[in-house]
């Protein structure tokens, strides 16, 4: 691969839409989208591809996923996936990243979304589980968070996660603990699409995903059952 994630990183362009986006989504009251989010998903991405033991260059490249997969919400929250992808297309081309790079990033960041998309990928797998595992108390914009909000008390109320995977076990697991800002079951009601999609994606990637609140498996194993 000729453009690494450093690369992109320094990209003023690239990060000014990813920028443009979080201050779009903050005025209609959505959580932090910003450098903390994508650096995060960058991070998990990479970890779960290297953990499983793929090529650096894929590693490298879902690293790259995910520290621009929210570019569409510049445009619009609704479908954000699809206008990002072929936002990238467009903007990877021009900076002279290799055209089959280009094409596994734009189909990754089109696929990530719960509301249309599925995996597809090494990396759109690795992409969605890192996407739909942050939640976390620093998600909450201080300067606009309320308590009355569903998603504000969710992530405000977890204020530690683990994110592990064990490739002899094959497992993919997301741990957190929860302080009682909202409930177990709170954080179920939003988040249970999300979950299901993580399990698809961990299939994709020959494991199983697991979610453990506070000490408790939310969904069963297969092999524990």
């Amino acid at each position: 691969m000729n453009v690494t994630f450093e690369d992109i990183k320094k990209n003023e362009r690239i990060m000014q839409l990813v920028n443009k986006a979080n201050e779009n989504l903050g005025i209609i009251g959505y959580t932090e989208h910003g450098a903390r989010h994508v650096n995060y998903i960058a991070t998990i991405a990479g970890r779960i591809l290297a953990g499983l033991d793929y090529p650096s260059e894929r590693v490298e490249l879902a690293r790259i996923a995910g520290l621009v997969h929210d570019v569409g919400n510049m445009f619009n929250r609704k479908y954000h996936s699809l206008t990002g992808s072929v936002i990238l297309f467009e903007e990877l081309q021009k900076i002279g990243m290799d055209f089959d790079d280009v094409c596994d990033i734009c189909s990754a960041v089109g696929s990530h979304d719960e509301e249309i998309g599925a995996p597809v990928s090494d990396l759109s797998a690795a992409l969605i589980i890192a996407d739909k595992v942050d939640a976390y108390k620093a998600r909450v914009r201080k300067e606009s968070y309320s308590l009355a909000g569903i998603h504000d008390r969710i992530n405000l109320s977890i204020y530690e996660t683990h994110v592990t995977v064990n490739k002899e076990k094959k497992q993919i697991v997301w741990e957190m603990r929860m302080k009682d800002h909202a409930t177990p079951m709170e954080f179920m009601e939003i988040y249970f699409s999300r979950m299901r999609m993580c399990e698809k994606s961990a299939e994709f990637l020959g494991c199983r995903f697991k979610l453990v609140i506070n000490g408790l498996v939310m969904n069963q194993l297969g092999e524990e059952r």
